[in-house]
């Protein structure tokens, strides 16, 4: 019996033996593990691979001050799905040269521009990030990937490294519990029936096969 890494990796190799640049998105609720995921298979096809995160389109803070949506930052309005979409449309033209994607720095909670350099000849790029597979803004997006898969990991274990995250970056337990409560939790409410959409759905064990 394959694990399921084992598995997503035939579904990659499957994926690599058409001609062509392939785009492949993981989508999946706050804490599922699509970045350990895909930090995983960028490895694994580190020769040929770039992995995109949806999180560098975070709007930065001054802007989501600006709105009223700091307190609920990582909802879908406080993303610049349009901008995602636009990327997303560039690297299936397959333009010629460098395509730069911006990165969502953890550490100061703010989007950097032009830190993901994406060459011509990188043959999978891996894109995750919570909405894939959502409505409205979103929606383009299920179009432009070649395969999506949904993570799905127990709502436990979701929680539990969601906490841990939050408190890393300077949250004590109580507010890391607040914050999972009030953002994360209905987050992940919005984006679970995304799942049908999916090609696969890649069930993540403890955050770790």
């Amino acid at each position: 019996m394959t694990s399921p890494y084992e598995d997503a990796t035939q579904r990659v190799d499957a994926l690599l033996s058409k001609p062509g640049r392939r785009i492949l998105g993981l989508a999946g609720p706050p804490g599922s593990g699509k970045s350990t995921l895909a930090a995983r298979l960028g490895m694994t096809y580190q020769d040929c691979s770039v992995v995109v995160p949806m999180d560098g389109f975070h709007l930065a803070n001054i802007e989501l001050e600006r709105l009223g949506r700091a307190g609920r930052k990582g909802a879908p309005d406080t993303f610049d799905a349009s901008g995602f979409v636009a990327l997303l449309h560039r690297l299936r033209a397959g333009e010629s040269g460098i395509i730069y994607a911006p990165l969502f720095q953890r550490e100061i909670e703010e989007p950097i521009a032009g830190a993901i350099p994406i060459p011509t000849e990188a043959r999978l790029i891996i894109v995750e990030g919570n909405y894939l597979l959502c409505d409205d803004a979103w929606a383009p997006i299920r179009t432009l990937l070649d395969e999506a898969w949904f993570v799905d990991t127990d709502k436990h274990d979701r929680e539990s490294w969601l906490a841990a995250r939050h408190m890393v970056f300077g949250r004590t337990q109580t507010e890391a519990q607040a914050w999972i409560a009030k953002t994360d939790a209905p987050n992940a409410a919005l984006i679970e029936p995304t799942r049908a959409r999916a090609n696969w759905i890649y069930q993540n064990v403890a955050l770790a096969q």
